[in-house]
């Protein structure tokens, strides 16, 4: 067997029935949230349909084919949508969800991996991860295209730590 195999049976052995622990950091939660919302096709779609419109509208507006008042319209929604995907959304979305203000403890086991807090826990066989995605300070763990969990970097106490993490996700899902 090649020498790939035995680097990710390595891996997994390594990270198995290893215990991370964290919190969340408000700041860096709405950034990954950020990241998360951005990242969606459906989002990035729209987004550069909406860029592409305002930059026609300034060009319509700069050769007089249009109005002051259509360009300002156009304008103001083009600030609207950017407002809501970069603050509105990400910190709604913080604000009502329970679970980043709480301390957790997340295991990591050869069948899978179990989240901890003070109130209950929850375990998940590694083949209910879709996928992973990074952000600069989390890693996006997606059971589906709409849920995911968040597990911050500094969770891990050293980088080969985090790098073993990394390979094992990339073992474990289709990133």
């Amino acid at each position: 067997m090649g020498s790939g195999f035995l680097q990710k049976q390595l891996v997994t052995v390594s990270l198995a029935n290893m215990t991370i622990h964290f919190s969340y950091n408000k700041k860096q939660v709405v950034q990954a949230l950020r990241y998360h919302f951005i990242t969606r096709p459906e989002i990035r779609i729209m987004l550069i349909v909406v860029n592409i419109f305002s930059i026609a509208a300034f060009i319509l507006y700069m050769t007089n084919m249009v109005s002051a008042m259509a360009f300002l319209l156009s304008s103001f929604l083009w600030a609207i949508l950017m407002a809501s995907f970069w603050f509105i959304m990400p910190n709604m979305v913080y604000r009502k969800s329970e679970t980043f203000k709480h301390a957790f403890s997340m295991d990591f086991l050869e069948d899978g991996f179990r989240l901890s807090h003070e109130k209950g826990s929850r375990f998940w066989e590694w083949k209910a991860l879709h996928t992973y995605k990074e952000s600069p300070h989390f890693f996006h763990l997606y059971f589906d295209t709409r849920s995911f969990l968040l597990i911050p970097k500094y969770a891990f106490e050293t980088t080969e730590e985090e790098k073993e993490f990394r390979a094992l996700m990339n073992i474990k899902t289709k990133k």
